[in-house]
Protein backbone atom coordinates (compact mmCIF):
# COMPACT_ATOMS: atom_id res chain seq x y z
CA UNK A 1 0.00 0.00 0.00
CA UNK A 2 1.14 3.53 -0.45
CA UNK A 3 1.80 5.81 1.88
CA UNK A 4 0.07 9.14 1.16
CA UNK A 5 -0.08 11.65 3.77
CA UNK A 6 -2.72 13.76 2.47
CA UNK A 7 -6.28 13.40 0.93
CA UNK A 8 -8.86 15.80 -0.70
CA UNK A 9 -11.52 16.21 -2.90
CA UNK A 10 -12.17 18.10 -5.54
CA UNK A 11 -15.20 19.51 -8.39
CA UNK A 12 -15.12 18.58 -11.59
CA UNK A 13 -16.84 19.11 -15.23
CA UNK A 14 -17.65 14.89 -14.46
CA UNK A 15 -18.39 15.18 -10.67
CA UNK A 16 -16.48 15.09 -7.53
CA UNK A 17 -12.54 13.82 -7.48
CA UNK A 18 -10.34 12.78 -5.15
CA UNK A 19 -6.36 13.27 -4.67
CA UNK A 20 -4.21 11.85 -2.56
CA UNK A 21 -0.65 12.68 -1.67
CA UNK A 22 2.60 12.23 0.03
CA UNK A 23 6.30 13.09 0.19
CA UNK A 24 7.24 12.01 -3.23
CA UNK A 25 4.20 13.15 -5.70
CA UNK A 26 0.93 12.20 -6.24
CA UNK A 27 -0.07 8.61 -4.32
CA UNK A 28 -3.34 8.09 -6.60
CA UNK A 29 -6.44 10.13 -8.06
CA UNK A 30 -9.90 9.00 -7.69
CA UNK A 31 -12.62 9.50 -10.21
CA UNK A 32 -16.42 10.27 -9.43
CA UNK A 33 -18.51 7.27 -7.38
CA UNK A 34 -21.92 8.15 -7.29
CA UNK A 35 -21.56 11.12 -4.95
CA UNK A 36 -19.08 12.76 -3.18
CA UNK A 37 -19.72 10.86 0.23
CA UNK A 38 -19.03 7.34 -2.13
CA UNK A 39 -16.62 9.08 -3.82
CA UNK A 40 -14.58 10.14 -0.66
CA UNK A 41 -15.06 6.56 1.33
CA UNK A 42 -13.76 5.01 -1.65
CA UNK A 43 -10.32 7.29 -1.04
CA UNK A 44 -10.06 6.88 2.72
CA UNK A 45 -10.56 3.09 1.89
CA UNK A 46 -7.14 3.37 -0.92
CA UNK A 47 -5.22 5.35 1.69
CA UNK A 48 -6.35 5.12 5.54
CA UNK A 49 -3.64 6.39 6.84
CA UNK A 50 -3.84 10.04 4.81
CA UNK A 51 -5.20 13.22 6.75
CA UNK A 52 -7.38 15.50 4.86
CA UNK A 53 -5.83 18.54 4.19
CA UNK A 54 -5.19 21.68 2.30
CA UNK A 55 -2.75 20.32 -0.97
CA UNK A 56 0.55 21.72 -1.23
CA UNK A 57 1.41 24.02 -4.21
CA UNK A 58 2.07 21.32 -6.61
CA UNK A 59 -0.66 19.28 -5.76
CA UNK A 60 -2.83 22.42 -6.57
CA UNK A 61 -1.05 22.55 -10.18
CA UNK A 62 -2.13 19.02 -10.73
CA UNK A 63 -5.42 19.48 -9.54
CA UNK A 64 -6.24 22.61 -11.56
CA UNK A 65 -4.67 20.81 -14.55
CA UNK A 66 -7.09 17.85 -14.13
CA UNK A 67 -10.27 20.16 -13.70
CA UNK A 68 -9.44 21.91 -16.99
CA UNK A 69 -8.75 18.65 -18.42
CA UNK A 70 -12.02 17.33 -17.44
CA UNK A 71 -13.75 20.82 -18.56
CA UNK A 72 -12.08 19.99 -22.12
CA UNK A 73 -8.79 22.07 -22.35
CA UNK A 74 -5.87 20.19 -23.19
CA UNK A 75 -3.39 20.26 -21.03
CA UNK A 76 -0.30 18.29 -21.05
CA UNK A 77 -0.22 16.78 -17.52
CA UNK A 78 3.35 14.91 -18.11
CA UNK A 79 5.14 17.26 -15.43
CA UNK A 80 2.99 15.94 -12.29
CA UNK A 81 5.38 14.10 -10.30
CA UNK A 82 3.72 10.57 -9.38
CA UNK A 83 4.64 8.28 -6.57
CA UNK A 84 5.13 5.26 -8.38
CA UNK A 85 7.71 3.44 -5.65
CA UNK A 86 4.93 0.61 -4.78
CA UNK A 87 4.33 -0.26 -8.62
CA UNK A 88 5.02 -2.99 -10.56
CA UNK A 89 7.94 -1.97 -13.19
CA UNK A 90 5.87 -3.24 -16.55
CA UNK A 91 2.99 -0.95 -15.05
CA UNK A 92 5.45 2.19 -14.34
CA UNK A 93 6.14 1.23 -18.35
CA UNK A 94 2.81 1.27 -19.58
CA UNK A 95 1.86 4.33 -17.46
CA UNK A 96 4.80 6.23 -18.81
CA UNK A 97 3.46 5.44 -22.35
CA UNK A 98 -0.17 6.04 -21.77
CA UNK A 99 1.12 9.77 -20.43
CA UNK A 100 2.78 10.10 -24.43
CA UNK A 101 -0.67 10.06 -25.53
CA UNK A 102 -2.11 13.68 -26.22
CA UNK A 103 -5.75 14.28 -25.62
CA UNK A 104 -7.98 13.74 -28.17
CA UNK A 105 -5.80 10.90 -29.82
CA UNK A 106 -5.70 6.90 -28.72
CA UNK A 107 -3.55 4.16 -28.76
CA UNK A 108 -4.37 0.44 -28.49
CA UNK A 109 -3.16 -1.76 -25.89
CA UNK A 110 -0.96 -3.79 -28.60
CA UNK A 111 0.04 -0.56 -29.30
CA UNK A 112 1.36 0.60 -26.27
CA UNK A 113 3.20 -3.26 -25.69
CA UNK A 114 4.66 -2.61 -29.11
CA UNK A 115 6.16 0.69 -27.99
CA UNK A 116 7.57 -1.54 -25.00
CA UNK A 117 9.10 -4.05 -27.30
CA UNK A 118 6.51 -6.76 -25.88
CA UNK A 119 4.27 -6.95 -29.33
CA UNK A 120 2.32 -10.15 -27.82
CA UNK A 121 1.71 -8.21 -24.08
CA UNK A 122 -1.79 -6.57 -24.78
CA UNK A 123 -3.54 -8.86 -22.46
CA UNK A 124 -0.76 -7.57 -19.62
CA UNK A 125 -1.08 -3.72 -20.73
CA UNK A 126 -4.45 -3.89 -20.51
CA UNK A 127 -4.22 -5.22 -16.73
CA UNK A 128 -1.70 -2.62 -15.99
CA UNK A 129 -4.53 -0.21 -16.98
CA UNK A 130 -6.95 -1.70 -14.98
CA UNK A 131 -4.67 -1.14 -12.08
CA UNK A 132 -3.75 2.52 -13.04
CA UNK A 133 -4.19 4.47 -9.89
CA UNK A 134 -3.59 8.05 -11.66
CA UNK A 135 -6.59 8.03 -13.87
CA UNK A 136 -6.59 11.33 -16.04
CA UNK A 137 -2.72 11.92 -14.54
CA UNK A 138 -1.84 8.52 -16.86
CA UNK A 139 -5.23 8.52 -19.47
CA UNK A 140 -6.10 5.02 -19.60
CA UNK A 141 -8.88 6.31 -21.33
CA UNK A 142 -6.89 6.89 -24.36
CA UNK A 143 -6.23 3.34 -24.87
CA UNK A 144 -8.52 1.37 -26.70
CA UNK A 145 -8.55 -2.25 -27.78
CA UNK A 146 -7.82 -4.17 -30.92
CA UNK A 147 -9.81 -2.63 -33.96
CA UNK A 148 -11.11 0.59 -32.16
CA UNK A 149 -13.10 -1.01 -29.51
CA UNK A 150 -13.49 0.17 -26.46
CA UNK A 151 -12.21 -2.25 -24.28
CA UNK A 152 -12.44 -2.32 -20.41
CA UNK A 153 -12.46 0.56 -17.93
CA UNK A 154 -12.43 -0.27 -14.63
CA UNK A 155 -14.14 3.02 -12.96
CA UNK A 156 -17.11 4.09 -11.95
CA UNK A 157 -19.88 4.06 -14.83
CA UNK A 158 -17.13 1.54 -16.79
CA UNK A 159 -17.24 2.11 -21.26
CA UNK A 160 -19.65 4.79 -20.50
CA UNK A 161 -17.40 7.00 -18.25
CA UNK A 162 -14.23 6.41 -20.77
CA UNK A 163 -16.06 7.64 -23.60
CA UNK A 164 -17.22 10.14 -21.68
CA UNK A 165 -13.66 11.52 -21.04
CA UNK A 166 -13.09 10.92 -24.67
CA UNK A 167 -15.52 12.91 -26.04
CA UNK A 168 -14.33 15.63 -23.37
CA UNK A 169 -10.90 15.33 -24.75
CA UNK A 170 -12.68 15.46 -28.66
CA UNK A 171 -11.27 12.26 -29.73
CA UNK A 172 -13.15 11.08 -32.60
CA UNK A 173 -13.07 7.30 -32.52
CA UNK A 174 -14.95 4.35 -35.06
CA UNK A 175 -15.83 1.56 -32.90
CA UNK A 176 -16.16 -0.39 -35.40
CA UNK A 177 -20.12 0.47 -36.24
Amino acid sequence: MVTASGVTLFDTAIGPCGIAWGARGICGVQLPEADANATQARLRRRFPRACEGTPPPDVKRAIEGIVAQLRGEARDLTAIVLDMDRVPSFHRCVYTAAREIPPGAALSYGEIAAQLGEPGAARAVGQALGHNPFPIIVPCHRVLAAGGKTGGFSANGGVATKLKLLAIEGAVLDLGA
